[in-house]
């Protein structure tokens, strides 16, 4: 973009970095798809069905941490690939289960793998889970005017209050850091943020509620109460083991 040979990038958010090379930024964030985790098994249908000694595979540290602090008798095994890599895997009778994003999967229309869907309550999801974002040149007014239409702020402000608070975690997509925000009937933002280690032994949560209007705000404010808590030691830890 930056060379003129193209003029979007789209991203699935929870993947995008917290800062953008100078002059690109996040235009329009489009209407959010299901944020949940996935159970996916041939075998059980959610997680509490799993005997002692179960076998899950999956690659997120977020993952790995709620799911450990819940069933700390299972075991947690790396899986990569693409969607249809990690469920060949799975077929193939290497896993017992194993946790996707609900999103890409309906997105690829394999909803039918899903057992049960993982809620917030059990596991909190990436920041920015099941939203996909347009990144343009922030100058370019003739793209910002076409995209403009795309924008769903209702999940443009969830997100961006998680975004910000992974900003001031100083976080990124591979560590142990998890954050959901939902509009209230009251129209107000809770946010629900937590930072823990990657084996589930320890985990620190927090809340807050405020208006839509400080989405950033908040964000960075629920930091500031995750790092006060202890998170700051927890992150320091993961990123001298990664």
């Amino acid at each position: 973009m930056l060379e003129q040979r193209a003029d979007i990038a789209v991203h699935s958010m929870k993947d995008v970095p917290v800062d953008f090379p100078e002059g690109l930024g996040l235009a329009v964030i489009c209407e959010r798809e299901d944020p949940r985790d996935a159970f996916v098994s041939n075998n059980y249908n959610s997680i509490e069905e799993l005997p002692q000694g179960a076998v899950v595979g999956t690659c997120s540290l977020r993952r790995q941490c709620q799911i450990s602090a819940a069933r700390p008798d299972i075991v947690i095994k790396e899986l990569r690939g693409n969607v249809g890599t990690r469920l060949q895997k799975l077929d193939d009778g290497n896993y017992d289960a194993i946790i996707l994003a609900a999103a890409g999967l309906k997105r690829l229309e394999m909803k039918e793998r899903i057992k049960s869907f993982i809620e917030p309550e059990f596991s909190l999801p990436a920041v920015g889970q099941g939203a996909v974002g347009i990144e343009c040149r922030v100058d370019d007014q003739r793209i910002l005017e076409l995209i403009k239409p795309l924008n769903h702020q209702d999940t443009a402000d969830r997100v961006y209050a998680e975004r910000a608070m992974n900003l001031a975690l100083e976080g990124g997509c591979q560590v142990p850091i998890g954050s959901y925000c939902v509009i209230t009937q009251d129209d107000q933002l809770f946010l629900r943020g937590l930072v823990g280690k990657p084996d589930g032994t320890e985990i620190i949560k927090a809340e807050i509620r405020g208006e839509r209007s400080q989405a950033v705000t908040l964000g960075k404010e629920l930091a500031n109460e995750l790092l006060d808590a202890g998170a700051k030691e927890i992150l320091t830890q993961v990123y001298e083991q990664v």
